[in-house]
């Protein structure tokens, strides 16, 4: 039987709510393992420490929403995405430019999260869901800031790990 359009809508909507949900999950894998590594970066500590309350803060509210639908959340999207957040973070550990490798996962991420809320927020003004857009539209800018905050130190970010490399010091993280 076919659905209505609407049904569809919500239906789509609820999915990336579970979907956002596990995606953040993945992130605050991703920060924890950097956060390991920073030592020689305090900058990008700093704001990673300042993006991790943020996270934690967006999925607090994508947990409001999906119980205002009545859905819980996918403890195995979570789990899983959770992972692979440890297991890319974990795959750059070794890398000589582990700090450079992180820094363009970090901006790809940040970025595909953006778009993930865009999504939402286009559903959400889509069908009769729109009390829920505020939400979505502070996390969508908090994920905008981070990555835009990526792209604006990667130049600094880069000389600083050539000049700790030429001058034989720790670069890596």
């Amino acid at each position: 039987m076919a659905m209505s359009q609407a049904d569809v809508l919500q239906d789509v909507f609820v999915t990336g709510l579970k979907n956002a949900h596990g995606v953040e999950h993945q992130a605050l894998a991703l920060i924890d393992r950097q956060l390991d590594h920073l030592g020689n970066y305090p900058e990008v500590a700093d704001m990673l420490r300042r993006h991790r309350a943020e996270t934690e803060q967006q999925i607090v509210r994508l947990e409001e929403i999906l119980d205002a639908f009545g859905t819980q959340r996918s403890l195995l999207k979570d789990m899983g995405l959770s992972l692979s957040g440890n297991m890319a973070a974990l795959a750059h550990v070794f890398a000589p430019d582990e700090i450079l490798k992180n820094s363009f996962a970090n901006f790809a991420f940040e970025n595909f999260e953006a778009a993930a809320y865009k999504s939402l927020i286009t559903l959400a003004d889509s069908g009769s869901l729109t009390q829920h857009r505020a939400a979505l539209q502070q996390s969508l800018t908090e994920e905008q800031r981070m990555a835009a905050w990526v792209d604006e130190n990667n130049a600094a970010l880069t000389m600083k790990y050539v000049e700790r490399r030429a001058a034989g010091e720790t670069a890596s993280h």
